[in-house]
């Protein structure tokens, strides 16, 4: 599965040629479990969800008022109310010359063919007078108007939101057959890492890559194998990625994906398995591996905090996606006004932080953060995108 250059940290790879290299090798779960409506949020679709009835089910009221004849209206404004029909309650064909008393979801009865609102009526018992002119269909919602029986309603591949839960339920499904979630192993190397809530000796940083990468994968739906802080060893890195690779469907390491002394990763990765890609001419984030173990993906991101976050949404986000079977892989992306300048030309494509602000005129446009900095994770907070 090599990609045919020599070594793959011989050039710098381009940020588009990246994201198509890993796409290709990203191969979609097949397995799928069903679960409860109410238990899907945020799972992906494995089968078409298919109506077998209208919503609505027939023509009913959009509102409080009086369903009426608008024939019976043309030469005269008052009408005898003739029978009463709630929400849930089938009513009697309207005789000519009468009214029904309607509430909003109530089926229309057979005759009438408008409601006039009751806000437009006037009754003194039995008798209404309308002061409004009255169109036929003025008020109706018509059966198979949301949702025509057999039409398909949601298509695999997409992402369960509390809109397609309530979607589902509006047409009787009670349960839904879903792709199982992703099993995506991850690990952090580095002696400097401490956890938060212990005692910050010197020389020692807080681990913030394991937290940020959690809340990631969960946004996504994966399922978390956490096997913590590494050690700077090549053994304890070699340990790691076997762990993970015997467990996980993905594996994501943060840090020693570099040249230094002390970084690992890449070094365990060429002698378990294969490495396809390194080096990227991007910014942050020029130290990306990708590769396998055993039929397992592995993904190798930089250390520094910004790169963690950059290179999981330009790179790992969309590669889960595949593997979930998810339909839509990328992010948006918006064409707005730079408030900016760019002093600073690199040969490397660079993803800067930004924040989306829209003027008087409705015009957006974009600033970003005065420091650009891969340590500055402030940064990331304080953005809406790159």
């Amino acid at each position: 599965m090599n990609d045919g250059c020599d070594r793959p940290g011989d050039q710098l790879i381009p940020y588009q040629e990246a994201v198509a290299r890993l796409l290709q090798q990203a191969q979609p779960l097949t397995e799928t479990l069903t679960l409860p409506v109410t238990e899907a949020l945020g799972q992906v679709l494995a089968e078409d969800v298919q109506s077998s009835i209208n919503v609505p089910p027939a023509d009913n009221s959009a509102m409080d008022g009086y369903a009426v004849r608008s024939s019976d209206l043309s030469s005269a404004n008052q009408l005898t109310v003739s029978q009463r029909i709630p929400a849930g309650s089938m009513g009697e064909p309207l005789q000519a010359g009468t009214a029904a008393r309607i509430f909003t979801g109530a089926v229309i009865p057979d005759g009438a063919d408008a409601v006039v609102m009751q806000e437009q009526i006037e009754r003194a018992g039995d008798l209404i007078t309308i002061n409004a002119s009255v169109q036929p269909g003025q008020n109706i919602r018509r059966a198979g108007e949301d949702i025509e029986q057999g039409a398909v309603i949601l298509e695999q591949g997409c992402r369960i939101r509390a809109q397609e839960m309530g979607l589902a339920a509006s047409i009787g499904y009670g349960e839904l057959t879903l792709r199982r979630p992703l099993k995506v192993g991850i690990f952090l190397t580095g002696d400097e890492l401490v956890e938060p809530g212990q005692q910050l000796a010197p020389g020692l940083i807080y681990d913030s890559n394991r937290y940020t990468l959690n809340g990631l994968l969960k946004s996504l739906g994966c399922d978390i194998i956490d096997l913590g802080i590494v050690g700077d060893t090549l053994e304890q890195t070699t340990d790691a990625l076997k762990q993970a690779a015997a467990k996980a469907d993905l594996i994501i390491s943060c840090g020693g994906v570099s040249v230094g002394e002390e970084d690992h990763v890449r070094i365990a990765l060429e002698q378990l398995g294969e490495l396809f890609m390194w080096k990227l001419n991007i910014k942050p984030g020029k130290p990306l591996a990708f590769g396998s173990i055993d039929g397992t993906a592995f993904l190798g991101l930089p250390g520094n905090p910004v790169s963690v976050f950059a290179t999981y949404c330009l790179f790992v986000s969309p590669f889960i996606k595949k593997m979930q079977g998810r339909s839509n892989l990328s992010a948006p992306v918006l064409q707005v006004r730079a408030d900016f300048d760019w002093p600073r030309p690199d040969r490397r494509k660079e993803f800067v932080r930004a924040r989306l602000h829209v003027d008087d005129t409705n015009n957006p446009s974009a600033t970003i953060y005065p420091n650009q900095g891969s340590g500055v994770l402030t940064s990331t907070s304080w953005a809406d995108g790159f």
